[in-house]
């Protein structure tokens, strides 16, 4: 049974395990699945509290796996960590007559004609992926574009590549926007940053004092944002 709880600032789903065992259980895998094993007479407040109270070794936990996980490679198996916007969905692998993606709540399933190539499932999953970046990204673009729109007559041409060094860019004498693939790591608020951050230099050209100014009227908490961004890998 999928439970969630919040645990200090992040909300964290386990997997809650009815058994006959005389204490509660923790488990926590390397790919970041939580399980708690409780007997059925256990209440669930009470599985809450023990949860609670192990908080700081769960969290250390995930954090720890979490670099783990990213100092490594990508495998594209089972139960491996996809970053979509922020939230980790796990990765559910299947041999299938065509290539394609499908996802839900909790999990990113990746159907390609042969499971052992893993060239095959990173094509097809990034493929996906950078799909899910263009459309989000595009969308956050038309509703952000009336606000700018005196300042860019016509809706500007959106574009997307992989950049090693920058979110986005403006090219505000094409009336250019171009967007980094790797905004698939970050929260929609802060793609929603980078989005205003981008259409602000139709404004502002460069990044003086008078640009940030400007930017904080369309955006008065970009500061906080813009600190968070930073913390996030630019690199696919």
């Amino acid at each position: 049974m999928i439970k969630r709880i919040k645990l200090l600032d992040q909300e964290i789903e386990y997997d809650l395990q009815v058994k006959r065992v005389k204490n509660i259980n923790l488990r926590i895998k390397p790919d970041k699945t939580i399980t708690i094993s409780a007997h059925p007479r256990v209440p669930e407040s009470e599985i809450e509290r023990f949860i609670l109270e192990k908080q700081e070794f769960i969290l250390r936990a995930l954090e720890k796996y979490d670099k783990m996980q990213k100092s490594l490679p990508k495998q594209y198996i089972d139960g491996e960590a996809i970053k979509v916007f922020g939230q980790d969905f796990a990765l559910k692998v299947f041999l299938a007559k065509k290539n394609y993606v499908e996802a839900d709540d909790s999990f990113i399933k990746l159907y390609v004609r042969s499971i052992d190539d893993l060239s095959l499932k990173k094509k097809v999953l990034d493929k996906w992926l950078y799909n899910q970046v263009e459309e989000i990204v595009t969308s956050i673009c038309e509703k952000v574009y009336p606000l700018f729109k005196k300042y860019c007559s016509d809706f500007p041409t959106i574009k997307f590549r992989k950049m090693t060094s920058r979110w986005g860019s403006c090219n505000f004498v094409r009336k250019i926007l171009t967007f980094n693939y790797a905004l698939i790591n970050a929260p929609i608020e802060f793609v929603e940053y980078v989005v205003y951050h981008e259409f602000t230099h139709f404004i502002e050209p460069n990044h003086s004092k008078k640009f940030y100014l400007t930017l904080s009227n369309f955006l008065p908490e970009y500061k906080e944002i813009k600190k968070k961004l930073q913390k996030i890998s630019i690199i696919l």
